[in-house]
């Protein structure tokens, strides 16, 4: 890893602090609360590219970890024994997967930002999920039906993570316009 612009350092810095305060920002609906951690992780990706996006995100982490209280529930290492600790690792993946895909499309649309961001939420899906279910039944013994953690973990959260990939899509291509991205895919005429 060579060494890092002012700006990117800066950039980066933004969005650790921003992925820490949208975990911090509590949304009630019906009888679940939602944060806007999962947006400002897909931006990360989106804006910082892979590299930048999921060090950022892998930032944020290792902060919350040696014990600054940025996580939803607070922080310190017990957290990685947490059943949401999954969605946490994913988001560092999705990150770079996001950042990735994005210099990948031969234009930069809507659309096409949309589709990556699902690809995204499918990534972090896929490592809550599962680390859900590993530590539920087999390490802090609160034993869980997959079915309850497919459907109460995943399904009902479609919705509102659908919406926050509509908002990262429009706020990237926003971005991208606005001359935000670091490194754009070639021919967006920056």
């Amino acid at each position: 890893m060579g060494q890092l612009s002012l700006r990117e350092l800066i950039l980066c810095a933004l969005f650790v602090a921003l992925v820490a305060v949208g975990a911090l920002i509590r949304i009630p609906v019906g009888t679940d609360v939602f944060t806007l951690q999962f947006m400002f992780t897909l931006l990360a990706g989106l804006l910082l590219g892979p590299r930048l996006g999921a060090t950022a995100v892998a930032v944020y982490i290792l902060l919350g970890l040696i014990g600054v209280p940025v996580f939803a529930s607070g922080g310190g290492p017990g957290y990685i024994l947490q059943p949401t600790f999954g969605y946490l690792l994913g988001f560092v993946v999705q990150a770079w997967f996001c950042g990735w895909a994005a210099r990948r499309t031969a234009a930069v649309t809507f659309k096409r930002l949309l589709l990556i961001n699902f690809g995204g939420m499918v990534i972090v899906y896929a490592f809550g999920l599962v680390w859900f279910y590993v530590i539920s039944n087999y390490v802090i013994d609160a034993p869980v039906a997959l079915y309850w953690v497919i459907l109460y973990c995943g399904i009902l959260q479609i919705p509102p993570d659908a919406l926050l990939c509509v908002a990262a899509a429009a706020a990237a291509k926003r971005g991208l316009s606005a001359g935000i991205w670091l490194n754009p895919p070639r021919g967006t005429g920056r």
